[in-house]
């Protein structure tokens, strides 16, 4: 199986004078099966284009959004580009070790697998929980064995592309522009059934550089808080979970007031938010309590 990498970018020409060098090692092993290498640059105002085109024109297939258009929608304009079996989604602060691919590509022989993730020094897989009326997101401990991972990132990890289309992509309609996108996706495929791991061998360094800390921290905050809401809206449908999130809202709502800012923010993507949901109910087999259960 191939594997296409594609890079979202929005203003990094700084982190990709650093961090490029070190990907195209990767690239350079063939082990790791890299046909191709996709950089989408989401309306960058600095010099981030000039740069690709005058150092790396001949090793990177450039796509141009002419706006901003937000973190999902640059990640899926490079999968429909893509031509790979699997997508390796990169940021452009992740350094990967030379050989990391390696040790990933052999889970994608179970068809049921969907995404691998690589190993951040320092973190385990993803956990997840249901609990005061939301979900709850956490890391595992680091082990020397692959283990299941609630979600794996959509800036360091491995998607097979057959699902990833059946899925529809990230869902940029309704959580542009950045955050829960990738949990939103590997939740939507494990109620399909589907696979998610941490593999331990596949080591990268996460520098934190994200273009995302140029943003407002205020607005940050709340676009991450809105999605979560969305993201649970969405894809929850326990009858138990929900009543438990009504309550879980009201408890919040009481305790601090601003919360209300974000519901209102939330329900302006109600109607999205519905048909999305509708969607979901249709094609889900696995129950809410099923997948949480796995993370006890």
């Amino acid at each position: 199986m191939n594997v296409s990498v594609v890079i979202p970018n929005i203003n990094g020409k700084s982190i990709l004078e650093k961090n490029l060098p070190k990907l195209f090692e990767a690239v350079s092993n063939p082990q790791n099966r890299i046909v191709e290498v996709i950089l989408v640059d989401d309306g960058s105002w600095d010099d981030s284009v000039a740069f690709i085109n005058q150092n790396y024109k001949d090793k990177i297939k450039l796509i141009k959004h002419t706006k901003n258009r937000g973190f999902s929608a640059a990640v899926n304009t490079g999968v429909r580009a893509s031509i790979g079996d699997l997508l390796l989604l990169i940021n452009t602060d992740v350094i990967p070790d030379k050989n990391f691919l390696i040790p990933l590509l052999p889970h994608f022989k179970n068809p049921k697998v969907f995404a691998v993730s690589t190993h951040e020094k320092g973190y385990g897989g993803a956990k997840g929980s249901f609990s005061d009326g939301f979900i709850q997101l956490g890391m595992n401990e680091e082990t020397e064995d692959a283990h299941l991972s609630f979600y794996v990132s959509g800036g360091s990890g491995v998607f097979r592309k057959t699902i990833w289309q059946e899925l529809g992509g990230m869902d940029e309609r309704l959580l542009s522009p950045f955050y829960w996108e990738d949990i939103d996706l590997c939740f939507r495929a494990a109620k399909r059934g589907y696979i998610n791991l941490w593999e331990p061998k596949g080591q990268v360094v996460h520098q934190h550089e994200s273009t995302i800390s140029k943003f407002p921290k205020k607005y940050v905050a709340r676009v991450k808080e809105r999605n979560q809401l969305l993201m649970l809206w969405k894809n929850i449908h326990s009858r138990n979970l929900i009543k438990k999130h009504l309550l879980g809202l009201i408890s919040r709502s009481f305790k601090h007031p601003g919360y209300i800012r974000i519901i209102i923010m939330a329900l302006g993507r109600f109607s999205i938010m519905l048909k999305a949901r509708t969607k979901e109910i249709k094609e889900s087999k696995v129950s809410d309590e099923t997948i949480f259960a796995q993370f006890q």
